[in-house]
């Protein structure tokens, strides 16, 4: 019986990884669509908020675009286990932030309002977590391509965490309104501007 190949190209690992990513995030897209779905077919048992859909819309969009950002990582020569970790527990962040936005029931919610503004510690928490693994994230696709984001990228998770913190500490509807709508606008800037092609 002939042993196992062994995944010595870099095409293989990328693709042994790539696998995972995958799995984690059609995981959060599902999850994401089905919720969707049943806005639309129970609207008065599921009573949506609009500043709430906003967010799931853009994590719908961060899902898609870090699936497209991440093929630069067919580029990474070494692959490590710490290496894998740190792509794979990314990914499952931000599953975790479409569980969080879409719970499996608003059992004790009057509707998606109070659910949102009641677990938006929770949310805005790991949100900020992933704009600071964006970074490491992108470090690991190399420095040439760290520094081809000029100090925008930096800025941008700066700005973003620092969002994310006053969203923890204030229910400001008015603030809460213009963060969702002003990051779902910047974010489709920068994926036009920046990943339109890889």
């Amino acid at each position: 019986m002939d042993a196992a190949p062994h995944p010595d190209t870099l095409a293989s690992l990328f693709l042994h990884v790539r696998v995972l990513l995958g799995m984690v995030v059609g995981l959060g897209l599902t999850h994401l669509i089905r919720h969707f779905a049943r806005i639309i077919d129970r609207p008065v048992r599921e009573r949506a908020y609009w500043v709430h859909l906003v967010w799931a819309v853009s994590m719908f969009l961060y899902l898609l675009h870090f699936w497209w950002w991440e093929f630069r990582l067919a580029g990474t020569v070494h692959w490590t286990f710490m290496l894998y970790l740190y792509v794979a527990l990314y990914a499952l962040l931000l599953y975790l932030l479409c569980a969080i936005i879409f719970p499996d029931s608003l059992e004790g919610y009057a509707g998606y309002e109070e659910y949102f503004y009641s677990r938006r510690k929770w949310f805005f928490g790991l949100l900020a977590l992933a704009y600071v693994a964006d970074l490491g994230d992108t470090w690991i696709k190399g420095r040439e391509y760290f520094a081809s984001f000029g100090p925008e990228l930096e800025l941008r998770s700066l700005v973003y965490v620092a969002m994310c913190f006053i969203a923890i500490a204030t229910d400001s509807r008015r603030f809460h309104a213009f963060f969702a709508v002003a990051s779902l606008v910047y974010q489709l800037s920068w994926i036009v501007r920046q990943f339109e092609t890889l």
